[in-house]
């Protein structure tokens, strides 16, 4: 089918299978009717059926809750909080601002995407060494090449979430999954050669999720509310505040390198 024909077909109507809403009437949503069937879901329960289409167990659930519970930080510092921060200073709006915050999570280095490259690096690596590959040569690889996401943190080496997750995921059952593994198989390489590369919140989070079955595009859209609840206190606390005060910098608190002041013409200096 061409381009035209294919735009034909879907002209004028909508092909689904997640579902729809009938006003006046009910909801469905994955084959089930929303209000009748799953009003009593968890809404992380709903949240992953809505992504994947089907249910984790209760102790996969618990597991994601624990994960965005404890990185829920609400430092008006970090990179993305600073902008839902801004925005309550600056009297915008609640939505716009934590809207815009949560779009900056998805940074490379260390938001989103490095747990997208984490969790593509830990399945793929998973599928070479269950084919007969040697795990050290792949990571020692990868570390030369480009980064081993999910591995080294800016400012301070130690991850003080992986403690907490950890013994919550051996509460639960879920500490000895196969990606779960080979994350700290994978520390156990790099550490001889680049002892700043201790494992961080990335990988580890990424090898749970990856160990529930989900995809790299599922996982992106599962963490996408990973540090949400951390947002809301900063805008808020940063509403309370003066207009403009929020990490004010006076003129000469900025080191200027640039080229010395001069002369425009007709502004009379």
């Amino acid at each position: 089918m061409n381009g035209p024909d294919l735009l034909r077909r879907h002209a004028g109507r909508l092909d689904t299978k997640v579902g729809a809403c009938y006003p006046g009437s009910h909801a469905i949503f994955r084959g089930h009717d929303l209000h009748r069937d799953l009003r009593e879901l968890d809404w992380v329960d709903l949240y992953v059926f809505g992504i994947t289409g089907r249910r984790l167990t209760p102790a996969q659930v618990a597991m994601l809750h624990a994960i965005w519970v404890c990185t829920s930080y609400p430092d008006a510092r970090l990179w993305n909080n600073r902008v839902a921060a801004l925005a309550g200073n600056a009297r915008s709006s609640a939505n716009l601002g934590i809207v815009a915050a949560l779009a900056v999570s998805e940074a490379t280095v260390y938001g989103g995407q490095a747990g997208m490259r984490a969790i593509t690096f830990l399945q793929s690596t998973r599928q070479a060494v269950d084919g007969g590959a040697e795990l050290a040569p792949l990571v020692l690889a990868e570390a030369r090449a480009r980064r081993v996401y999910g591995y080294g943190r800016p400012i301070h080496a130690t991850d003080e979430r992986l403690p907490w997750i950890m013994e919550l995921a051996r509460e639960h059952g879920l500490d000895d999954g196969p990606h779960v593994k080979l994350a700290f198989d994978v520390e156990k390489v790099l550490l001889p050669h680049y002892p700043q590369l201790r494992m961080n919140y990335a990988s580890l989070h990424a090898a749970l999720i990856a160990d529930m079955g989900l995809s790299p595009r599922e996982y992106q859209l599962l963490r996408i509310p990973t540090f949400l609840a951390g947002m809301p206190p900063c805008l808020v606390e940063a509403a309370e505040k003066p207009e403009g005060a929020l990490f004010a910098t006076p003129c000469d608190g900025v080191a200027y390198a640039g080229l010395p002041r001069r002369a425009w013409p007709g502004a009379g200096n």
